[in-house]
């Protein structure tokens, strides 16, 4: 006889092999060229609709994959932010930024498909708001971004929202180069998830600091 208990796991069970399916599939050929069909035949579910009983819709499945991803960097960040407190160097708090990702791309080892599997996700209009509205939501990004700004209070409203879109798709870009690159047995342009970690905040802080040329100026 299966318990209540039994058959929560065995449910767990599913929902992790259909998120692991689902962000190889992701990663490999796109969003939109991989059916909830194929979702589920990669994680060996015979019922065609295990996807979608599971998960609801292809949106509801890519939120699922991003806070599976948000849980893991959410507490990697607040540990880092219980160290530092109130920084004044705009490098520690970038870093909380970045760390926590690379710190878990690192830990889950080669092959891995969850940075290549957001990358995607980000190039699709309908479901990139998904991962932006998930990621900011978490205290510890709220908090980091908070940080950051405080040190940079003279950026115009348009300038910093330009400067947050371009950190963000460079970090996303950067991690799934990387990430592929090492499955591939290619060659990587940093050593270590921690060289490629120390040249994304050099990077970003360069990119946050950098002078501000006014329309007049140009």
């Amino acid at each position: 006889m299966v318990t209540v208990a039994g058959r929560t796991e065995r449910a767990q069970e599913t929902r992790e092999a259909i998120l692991d399916a689902a962000e190889r599939l992701f990663a490999e050929h796109g969003v939109g060229e991989v059916s909830n069909r194929q979702i589920g035949e990669a994680a060996g579910q015979a019922n065609n609709f295990a996807v979608g009983y599971h998960f609801g819709t292809k949106a509801d499945l890519v939120r699922a994959i991003v806070r599976r991803y948000t849980t893991e960097t959410e507490q990697r960040r607040l540990r880092m932010l219980a160290e530092m407190g109130d920084a004044t160097d705009l490098r520690a708090w970038v870093s909380c930024l970045v760390r926590p990702a690379t710190d878990h791309l690192d830990a889950l080892g080669v092959p891995s498909w969850r940075a290549r599997c957001l990358a995607q996700v980000n190039t699709v209009p309908a479901l990139r708001q998904i991962v932006i509205d998930e990621s900011v939501a978490t205290p510890s990004m709220r908090r980091s971004l908070e940080g950051m700004f405080r040190l940079l209070p003279g950026l115009p409203e348009e300038v910093h929202a330009e400067r947050s879109d371009m950190s963000r798709l460079l970090v996303v870009h950067i991690l799934a180069e990387r990430e592929r690159a090492l499955q591939e047995g290619g060659p990587t342009a940093r050593t270590s998830w921690e060289a490629t970690a120390l040249g994304l905040i050099d990077a970003l802080a360069g990119l946050w600091l950098a002078p501000v040329t006014t329309r007049s100026e140009t």
